[in-house]
């Protein structure tokens, strides 16, 4: 069994959020970010039935429905570290994403607006 994403300490998301801010983030503080809004999506919005994916980070499965197990999900949330930190702090809006392409959308329950920001 997949070892589930945990929230990051507060005082290391602030930390990495500061440097992100001024532009003096580290591959680490994108890692670190990215997984700890997706365990925030995932304890807000446990469930299964949408996989969201953010390569090269990680990858959780979310929002109740049918659960998925094997192969690909019928609904599959895609975007990069950037986006995804964006999108979790308000900084992007879902449907701001989606309209410049920075998002790749699936699937019933792919919307994922109405869960957005985690901040």
């Amino acid at each position: 069994m997949p070892v589930r994403l945990r929230p990051a300490d507060p005082d290391d998301v602030a930390e990495a959020l500061e440097r992100l801010a001024a532009g003096a983030e580290e591959r680490a503080d994108l890692r670190l970010l990215v997984k700890h809004f997706l365990a925030v999506l995932d304890q807000r919005a446990p469930g299964a039935s949408v996989e969201v994916r953010v390569p090269p980070y990680a990858a959780v499965q979310v929002i109740p429905g049918v659960r998925h197990t094997r192969g690909t999900p019928p609904a599959v949330v895609e975007t990069d570290g950037a986006t995804w930190i964006a999108l979790a702090t308000g900084a992007l809006t879902w449907a701001e994403a989606e309209d410049a392409g920075r998002v790749s959308a699936s699937g019933q329950r792919a919307d994922l607006g109405p869960h957005l920001p985690l901040t």
